[in-house]
């Protein structure tokens, strides 16, 4: 007989939650990773006593009530707000695009004066049905807010000129007019207090992780462990790559520290010219607050994904659509077999999403 009911291979928040919540239900789990530590993504490496998030940004957000008590019994989160600075050859401006950002471009103070300016902008170009970014964005906010504060961003996260990008991407945009620089409109936002592994280690106690292990070097021996199996993988890596591969964009990190207090005042700051290469600098000790003497910075790059790289965000125009249709159908055929998260899913997640998806499977699994 089998040692383990679940074989959990990713050791990230879809497969910490399932495995938590399994074993609630007196189900053994076996979880594993081929990275050196658990928390998938959410990892952080402490560098001079500060929780640097070693794979960018990680900043959790829900208006689920139920969620946010949930992961505040693992560890109690803090009260950080997201309110992302924009560079722009030098110039500051707050993000998401509010009444700050446009008193910094136009000197407007009202809301009216504001979005008179915007129409004034789009009046002439008749964009009725956007077509692609471009006209998206600029029809929501603009050409001046699309120009300084949209393009050269967006081209260098996506490798592509913003014209040849759906319109679907930008919508997720928040736009207000109010004095409001809170990037989230979620109830509930915070960071957890000590870092993220403090919740990767509540879900995963009392549970054995095996790390540096790859379920592919060993598929059919660690397949007989267990009786069902939950992937959290690259779905079409779990095939074989029987159709080819499923494309993502990637991303490049160098993490750099200073003997200084502060480097940049903020936790994120975008830098939004085309010729700057990268995207970001994220400046980690205020995540939490820190004190420490010194800090870290981590400049974030993004880079055309290639089969070996690590994936971070699907590319989900109709090609790779299509291609994960066909592994969806070989998944579904599959027993014994659960697929989650968002590699196996082939979907972008927040992590409150992602929790979510875990324990709604569990409950459907355990208690219904």
């Amino acid at each position: 007989m089998p040692d383990f009911d679940y074989l959990v291979i990713g050791a990230g928040l879809y497969g910490a939650v399932f495995a938590h919540e399994a074993t609630k239900h007196n189900k053994k789990c076996l979880v594993i990773d081929r990275r050196a530590h658990a928390g998938g993504n959410v990892w952080c490496d402490n560098k001079a006593g500060i929780n640097v998030h070693a794979y960018g940004a990680h900043i959790f957000h829900t208006n689920d009530k139920h969620l946010w008590e949930y992961v505040n019994s693992f560890v109690e989160f803090n009260r950080y707000t997201n309110s992302p600075l924009a560079n722009y050859k030098g110039e500051l401006y707050n993000l998401p695009f509010n009444m700050n950002t446009f008193y910094q471009l136009w000197k407007v103070k009202t809301p009216a004066e504001a979005q008179e300016k915007i129409q004034q902008q789009i009046a002439d170009l008749n964009i009725t049905h956007p077509q692609n970014l471009e006209e998206q964005a600029i029809s929501l906010v603009g050409k001046d807010v699309y120009e300084k504060l949209i393009k050269g961003y967006t081209e260098k996260q996506w490798g592509r000129d913003a014209r040849e990008l759906p319109a679907f991407i930008i919508k997720r945009l928040p736009v207000r007019f109010t004095y409001d620089n809170n990037y989230f409109n979620d109830k509930y936002q915070g960071i957890p207090i000590g870092g993220y592994n403090k919740l990767t280690e509540g879900l995963l106690k009392g549970i054995e992780v095996r790390l540096n292990t790859d379920f592919f070097k060993e598929r059919e021996a660690l397949s007989k462990l267990a009786k069902n199996i939950v992937f959290t993988g690259q779905l079409d890596e779990f095939f074989g790559f029987r159709f080819g591969h499923l494309e993502y964009r990637s991303l490049r990190f160098e993490h750099e520290t200073h003997d200084i207090p502060n480097y940049q005042g903020n936790a994120v700051v975008n830098y939004t010219e085309r010729n700057v290469p990268y995207t970001r600098i994220i400046e980690h000790k205020h995540f939490e607050f820190g004190q420490q003497p010194q800090t870290v910075i981590t400049r974030e790059y993004s880079t055309e994904w290639k089969p070996g790289d690590e994936p971070y965000y699907p590319v989900n125009d109709d090609k790779n659509m299509q291609l994960l249709k066909q592994y969806q159908q070989l998944a579904e055929a599959e027993e014994n077999v659960i697929f989650g998260g968002r590699l196996a899913e082939y979907r972008y997640y927040d992590m409150h999403q992602v929790i979510a998806s875990a324990l709604a499977k569990t409950k459907k699994l355990f208690t219904e």
